[in-house]
């Protein structure tokens, strides 16, 4: 058997995270991301794996409005501010913003040219923008309510722009004459959607009254009518080259031989949930979905599609359901006729995540249960939701999967309407229901060896296995209670199985664990020593012992011979609502109610990693059985999924480390063939400052200095500016390391122009820490310069010195008039130091008189007098 790898890092590779919160939505003309509302933010997310690609923080209202310009370079957002706001998507910068409408802005539209900006308001006005002038150019009044949607017509020459309200009407505008050329009054409810033939002629329009209607924009006449029998939220016009058309071509063709007249097809989607295609020769439905592809939480609840949209590139139909998922549908040919299916489905708001378990022999699923009534499955590779379980009528609280001896991949939940169930995952469909828990079912587990039969806590205090041996493939079945027992004495939170199916562990509210034995679930022993409630246990894989984890902080292992405590691990800072054994037991993984995840090792007790990765507490934790990766969610509605990068980390830090030799290898090679500014280069790539300094140093000895300085700093990149610069600043510290911080800080001055200094980042911060030194050092030079000046003169006057005969011919007067000027500083200068020595004087005289050892301060200064007036002579003389 190969050695255990122990583990000491682990890195998040994946997340889905919430990215829709209802509302407006935006696809970008290539169909490769979606710009979505979520509260107050906006989300950039990617169709292909549902990861959010940037974040645009809004301005902390909720967005009403978005629309990505036809060149994907610009998006427009409006919020219940008011404001209208430009971004540009390669920067994610605002470019501009302004107030327009009175009322919060509910539809905006782009031309094909993207230089308008059409807008809607919720208080019945209309208004056309000029984009790059960011002025109006057009303001429609004459909707007496909420404006729902807007659209240019997409024949550029033909300047129309659509309008359609909840007054029940639409509206054409003229924008030449900017004046309404036509009202189309039929609907009896809110029109909600509008849609435009592909010659440019018919324009469609849907309401909630359960009609399409027609019109025809040479005359404005009503065309034809369409009874839909539900209320329609969007209207999608397929056009010639759409792959539905190809797959509708012969039923299409047929239609348009019998009536000998040319129609045009349309897809609605309302509140039944289901996509349906028309044709307008006849009124005739061309499909119908047979089932909706969204569960229905209970019978008398009715929630269906909210949007649709056609994906360009004939990428098929895109849907919004009313619980914030979008679907993605692609069109087949068959011998029937045309079929739907669903190839991607993402979903865009989780809610709180309780549980989760990975899925399949591969674990290449992930089974979530959220606090809704459906387990979502999630594909792993694409972060899209391959499938939805429905048919508990209460959220569901607790799953577990297995694959069976068949080869079957099971999965069980146990939900808040007292029922457990049995699914596969195969055929999508519950195979078994069990009944018999008088609360809601808070754990269940299945078995590992024998796998086939899982057991069940309930808030009714009682532990219930269940068998589903014989159960049918199809239908549901009743599952069959093997043994019952009354556990605990209050909510039992989590369950565990042993490895060999022959113990069951129960954690509960009353801070106390049970190990049962299978199947009769008679008691073995009590594990009693937990301060508040167990919320997760565990088997070890290995040892004859029970890991738990609880809301008073800590960990715990017990021995399950006596039900003794073996240790407890404590770090945590709220309570601990899972963990389970890694590297065959050697290891655990736990995450609490602080957000935490924590990597421990058993044998030493210590904490090795903590990771912080999400923003409330983490519900779920699943350990994957054969490749070990985590997956964790929580109350933030995030997943994230952690592979082991210890071995990655190994080979990163060596090839790091050869790297760093071989570098450092050429760096002395540079050095020694007096190459700096190749050596200077290698040492910012190394992060060196010493070695940097020691190069400096070097130079500053050389007679070309500054070019050579120059020269090696004229090819930083800008980012290392600020690093050159905080160097400089450190070595700006020390009186030792000034003078070289002081000629390079010299030398980068004279390269960078101001207009560049002010670009670096943290410029501010670094003059802030550069200028209170650099005056500290200039003040202690001029110090310096001052007392050489008295050295000068006293040794003149004292004639030790004379000046040099040819300064005095070559500067005449000029000499002498410098002369005057430092005579008057030294003799200013030796007044202060006069009365800073008697004051000096004075000082120690009063000190005389407190000591009573004072004889030889007093020669003591008299020597000093002597000093004293030795300066004075010298001042009067001069």
């Amino acid at each position: 058997m190969a050695a255990l790898v122990q583990k000491k890092n682990y890195r998040c590779v994946k997340s889905l995270e919430q990215f829709y919160s209802g509302g407006p939505y935006s696809v970008s003309p290539d169909g490769s991301f979606i710009v979505c509302a979520c509260d107050e933010t906006i989300k950039i997310v990617n169709t292909c794996d549902a990861s959010v690609k940037s974040t645009i923080e809004g301005d902390s209202t909720p967005v009403t409005a978005l629309c990505i310009s036809p060149n994907s370079n610009f998006l427009f957002s409006s919020s219940h501010s008011r404001l209208i706001t430009l971004w540009d998507l390669t920067s994610l910068h605002c470019l501009r913003s302004w107030k327009g409408h009175e009322g919060p802005i509910s539809g905006m539209a782009c031309d094909a040219s993207g230089g308008l900006l059409a807008t809607a308001g919720n208080d019945g006005k209309v208004m056309v923008w000029d984009v790059d002038g960011g002025f109006c150019t057009h303001y429609f009044k004459g909707h007496r309510m909420v404006v729902s949607t807007v659209m240019f017509h997409s024949d550029p020459s033909k300047l129309l722009l659509f309008s359609a309200s909840e007054d029940t009407t639409a509206r054409i505008w003229d924008l030449t004459t900017k004046k309404c050329i036509a009202s189309l009054q039929k609907h009896q409810s809110a029109v909600t959607s509008i849609g435009l033939s592909e010659d440019g002629w018919t324009l469609l329009t849907a309401g909630r009254d359960k009609l399409v209607y027609l019109w025809d924009l040479h005359d404005y006449s009503l065309k034809s009518t369409v009874v839909v029998h539900e209320a329609v939220e969007a209207i999608c016009v397929i056009n010639s080259l759409s792959p539905f058309t190809m797959c509708l071509a012969s039923s299409v063709q047929l239609l348009e031989k019998q009536r000998k007249v040319k129609g045009i097809q349309f897809i609605t989607v309302g509140e039944r949930g289901i996509v349906r295609i028309w044709d307008s020769n006849g009124a005739v439905c061309h499909f119908e979905q047979k089932s909706s592809d969204f569960a229905i939480g209970s019978e008398d609840e009715r929630r269906g599609f909210t949007s649709a949209v056609m994906l360009p590139s004939g990428q098929g139909l895109l849907t919004v359901t009313a619980d914030q998922e979008f679907l993605f549908y692609s069109p087949t040919e068959t011998p029937d006729g045309l079929n739907l299916i669903l190839s991607k489905r993402l979903v865009g708001y989780n809610d709180e995540i309780v549980d989760m378990k990975f899925l399949g022999e591969e674990e290449q699923f992930l089974a979530v249960a959220t606090s809704v009534e459906q387990v979502r499955v999630y594909d792993l590779a694409s972060m899209s939701c391959s499938y939805v379980l429905a048919g508990h009528t209460n959220i569901v609280l607790s799953l577990d999967t297995c694959v069976s001896t068949s080869g079957r991949t099971l999965i069980v939940t146990g939900s808040k309407d007292n029922t457990v169930r049995l699914w596969e995952a195969d055929s999508r469909g519950c195979i078994g229901v069990g009944v018999g828990h008088l609360g809601a079912i808070g754990a269940v587990a299945f078995s590992k060896k024998s796998r086939n039969f899982f057991v069940s806590g309930s808030t009714d205090c009682t532990l219930k296995v269940w068998s589903f041996d014989g159960l049918l493939n199809e239908g549901d079945s009743n599952l069959k209670v093997k043994a019952a027992a009354a556990s605990h004495d209050k909510d039992i939170n989590a369950l565990a199985i042993a490895p060999n199916d022959s113990l069951v562990c129960s954690g509960s509210q009353d801070r106390t664990a049970c190990i049962r034995r299978l199947p009769d679930l008679v008691s073995v022993t009590v594990l009693r020593g937990h301060k508040r409630g167990i919320w997760s246990v565990e088997f070890s894989p290995v040892d004859q012992c029970v890991i738990t984890a609880s809301g008073d902080k800590t960990v715990k292992i017990w021995a399950i011979s006596d039900g003794s405590c073996l240790k407890t691990f404590e770090g945590h800072t709220s309570s601990v609502l899972r963990a389970f054994f890694v590297t065959r037991g050697s290891q655990f993984v736990s995450c609490g109610a602080d957000g935490l995840i924590k990597l421990w090792t058993v044998k030493t007790n210590e904490c090795i990693a903590t990771y912080d990765q999400h923003e409330d507490k983490i519900w779920a934790l699943a350990v994957g059985k054969k490749t070990e990766v985590l997956a964790t969610g929580g109350g933030d509605a995030v997943v994230n999924l952690w592979h082991d990068s210890t071995i990655a980390d190994k080979e990163e830090e060596f090839r790091k480390e050869e790297e760093s030799v071989l570098r450092g290898q050429e760096l002395e090679n540079a050095v020694s063939d007096a190459d700096y500014t190749r050596a200077i280069q290698i040492a910012f790539e190394l992060r060196r400052p010493h070695k940097l300094f020691d190069l400096f140093s070097q130079l500053c000895s050389k007679r070309d200095a500054e070019h050579q300085i120059e020269k090696a700093l004229s090819g930083l990149e800008k980012e290392k500016w600020h690093l050159l610069l905080e160097y400089v600043r450190e070595w700006n510290i020390k009186p030792k390391l000034c003078h070289i911080a002081q000629f390079v800080l010299f030398r980068i001055f004279r390269i960078l122009p101001p207009t560049e200094i002010v670009k670096i980042k943290g410029i501010g911060e670094l003059l802030e820490g550069l200028i209170p030194y650099s005056q500290r050092h200039f003040s202690r030079i001029d110090r310096l310069e001052r007392s050489a000046y008295l050295l000068d003169y006293t040794l003149t006057g004292m004639s030790v010195i004379e000046p040099q005969a040819e300064e005095v011919v070559s500067r005449g007067s000029a000499i002498q008039q410098n002369k005057d000027s430092n005579d008057g500083r030294l003799v200013e200068f030796a007044e202060e130091v006069r009365e800073q020595d008697v004051v000096e004087a004075e000082g120690n005289i009063s000190s005389k008189k407190r000591k009573s050892k004072g004889s030889k301060d007093v020669a003591h200064k008299k020597k000093k007098g002597v000093a004293y007036l030795n300066v004075s002579t010298i001042t009067s003389e001069a």
